[in-house]
């Protein structure tokens, strides 16, 4: 399982445009191939900042849907919305930690 976070900073007149791209959008990708779990994060503080959280298949399923038309059209639509260039990360998990 791969995990993959992307931290995108929005200039905050773009936050709603944003938004509204991913409401738009979560659907089709939850529902791609290979793709998990996603979800949208916040920044407690900063809320022009969001992080995005998924879990895919493999890194062959992640490139397969970086290669695919609707991350090509949600990316278009999103990166010029950008204040900052995102951080994207690919991890996996090595243990679960209790609490």
């Amino acid at each position: 399982m791969l995990i993959r976070t992307v931290r995108m900073t929005f200039q905050p007149e773009n936050v709603e445009g944003f938004l509204e791209i991913f409401n738009n959008s979560k659907t089709k990708i939850r529902g791609f191939k290979g793709c998990h779990h996603l979800e949208l994060w916040q920044d407690h503080c900063q809320t022009n900042i969001f992080t995005t959280f998924s879990y895919w298949e493999d890194e062959a399923a992640l490139d397969q849907y970086r290669e695919s038309e609707l991350f090509k059209e949600v990316w278009g639509q999103t990166k010029v919305l950008f204040a900052e260039k995102p951080r994207a990360l690919s991890q996996k998990k090595i243990e679960e930690v209790g609490l």
